[in-house]
């Protein structure tokens, strides 16, 4: 059973929260971490990288000069792929990256990731997160009150809140989520992770287990 503190928006603390990891995960596996964030990584890529072969670059074929006699290497076209402004031999054309693991793969994954910050001390939890408006200034203040100031921060809310998400979204290394949304990268990627009560009553819930991995 691990114990963490429940502070408010001001970094007071204001009580404990019980949790037992292994309701959560029973294990952590490196390799599936490691597999599903390769996986969503790859799924970012854009693929757009493209070289032209000798084939296609402007130039003419004609030798650039006799075979023998010059004192020189023997040379042909200036497309070849040994010359400045030539070709690549071995080009890179646009392609799709993207692959899918198994979806109950990647909701153990994701789980896995939310129980090492836990382990490992890298999660807070904070009694309530709500503005009346956004507000990044507000955000900001909450995120240094609770001692991540200038941290890159994953802030998991239980539900999708425009007014919290408006106030993060524009604080550099910040990203808000709701639980439904989060997957082993966006879990893993930061340095801490913010959590409110609620949001974290719904990730031991079985219903976590069965909400689907974006």
């Amino acid at each position: 059973m691990t114990t963490l503190p429940i502070v408010n928006q001001t970094g007071e603390e204001v009580g404990q929260y019980e949790i037992d990891t292994e309701q959560i995960a029973d294990r952590v596996s490196k390799q599936l971490l490691h597999d599903a964030v390769v996986m969503y990584q790859a799924n970012q890529r854009q693929g757009t990288h493209s070289a032209k072969t000798r084939g296609q670059v402007s130039g003419t074929n004609k030798k650039m000069y006799r075979q023998k006699g010059t004192g020189h290497a023997r040379a042909g076209s200036k497309r070849t792929n040994v010359r400045r402004g030539g070709g690549v031999a071995r080009t890179i054309k646009p392609r799709d990256y993207s692959y899918r693991l198994p979806k109950k793969a990647l909701r153990r994954a994701t789980r896995m990731a939310i129980r090492s910050r836990i382990d490992d001390g890298e999660m807070i939890v904070i009694d309530n997160l709500a503005f009346d408006a956004p507000k990044t200034s507000q955000m900001a203040s909450v995120l240094k009150a609770v001692g991540l100031g200038g941290t890159t921060t994953l802030i998991a809310t239980a539900d999708l809140d425009s007014a919290v998400y408006k106030s993060g979204r524009n604080i550099p290394g910040v990203e808000v989520q709701p639980v439904r949304q989060l997957n082993a990268l966006s879990v893993l990627r930061p340095n801490r992770v913010l959590v409110t009560k609620e949001a974290l009553d719904k990730i031991k819930d079985d219903s976590f287990a069965k909400a689907d991995a974006e």
